[in-house]
């Protein structure tokens, strides 16, 4: 009896000892389970603020490159303007040079360069 005692004693104690490692596994996997749930959630949330700080980088890439495109186009029309100011005065000075050689063929003389100084500036100015 002493023996059927001592080995009913052993089963229980093992069948105790193998619900609490049970308990025990159960609680490990739950602790598991919310330590997963926890890394998904941390991973979703540095995802979506990554996204953020690339579109926010993206979004002032744009605007320097806008910036910088816009200094660029005024730039190229402070140049055209200033190259166009300059043809013009190169063809005024033509114009005004053709407008004395057509006056000297006219009086079939040479007109004075010198002399007719401010006949000559006030014909550029006009042309």
């Amino acid at each position: 009896m002493k023996a059927l005692d001592e080995r009913a004693k052993k089963i229980a104690d093992g069948l105790s000892a193998a619900d609490k490692a049970k308990s025990e596994l159960v609680n490990a996997n739950k602790r598991v389970e919310e330590q997963l749930a926890a890394a998904r959630t941390d991973a979703t949330q540095r995802l979506a603020d990554a996204e953020r700080l690339a579109q926010s980088m993206i979004e002032e890439a744009k605007s320097r490159a806008n910036e910088e495109g816009a200094k660029i186009v005024a730039a190229a029309k402070a140049e055209a303007e200033q190259e166009a100011i300059k043809v013009r005065e190169q063809l005024r000075d033509q114009v005004a040079a053709l407008a004395v050689k057509g006056a000297e063929q006219i009086l079939r003389k040479e007109v004075n360069a010198g002399v007719h100084a401010d006949l000559l500036a006030q014909l550029k100015t006009e042309l």
